[in-house]
């Protein structure tokens, strides 16, 4: 099993259902909220809502350093590949700033967590997490990566890579690249090639011919049916 298929076993298990039912990815919130009419309470939120959604966007809290180490890891764990673009592509960094300042209790952990990253670099290699090599950083990150199998020193390094592994995991697969690197289709109506001719012929049945290419016409299966004022069909 490759990395990317145990992240979404992880995903549609017991691990990453809280986060997943919890939060979404949005590529823009600036933009969805101005677009939603979110000053105007229209959008499913509360005015007290409202003003903390703004709040948050209208703040930074990863440092430059901070956001480049990020941007590092969630690309070492979900990467690019020949079936879609990696965590970075789907701005997963994005969306790990506004759930930081969406919900606090997250901040000291992944900040002290990436600080304990240039440590751990600095003392193993003697230059930061940003100077070594990606098969330098993997060196390390294979120390806090597997739970079962951490020991008692990373402990504490280990719970922050697994908060910042279930947060890259749920930023990258509610998004449309990771929505298609599921195969996910959503409520996709399905093909329909007409009444069987078994079912007509038991109730004598026969469709109109005028209304074959609207009935059958699967390239426009998406598209909403319109009626005039007398009930039929446009």
């Amino acid at each position: 099993m490759n990395r990317r298929d145990y992240l979404k076993l992880m995903l549609t298990g017991t691990v990453g259902t809280g986060l997943v039912l919890s939060a979404g990815c949005m590529d823009d919130p600036t933009k969805l909220i101005s677009e939603s009419g979110a000053a105007l309470q229209q959008y499913g939120r509360t005015p007290e809502e409202v003003a903390h959604d703004l709040k948050v966007i209208g703040e930074t809290f990863f440092t430059e350093h901070e956001r480049k180490k990020l941007e590092i890891l969630v690309d070492l764990i979900v990467p690019r590949d020949d079936v879609s673009g990696s965590a970075t592509d789907a701005k997963v960094p994005d969306f790990i700033e506004f759930m930081v300042k969406d919900f606090p209790p997250f901040q000291h952990r992944l900040r002290s967590g990436l600080m304990w990253i240039d440590h751990e670099s600095n003392r193993r290699f003697e230059q930061d997490f940003l100077s070594i090599s990606e098969a330098q950083r993997i060196q390390i990150l294979d120390d806090i990566a597997y739970p079962d199998d951490v020991k008692t020193e990373f402990a504490a390094a280990s719970m922050f890579f697994n908060s910042l592994r279930n947060l890259t995991v749920t930023g990258f697969f509610t998004t449309r690249i990771g929505f298609d690197d599921l195969g996910y289709v959503g409520n996709t109506p399905n093909e329909w090639d007409g009444i069987p001719e078994h079912v007509m012929n038991r109730y004598n049945f026969k469709p109109d011919p005028k209304y074959a290419d609207v009935y059958l016409n699967l390239e426009q299966r998406n598209v909403v049916v319109q009626w005039d004022n007398e009930g039929n069909l446009i």
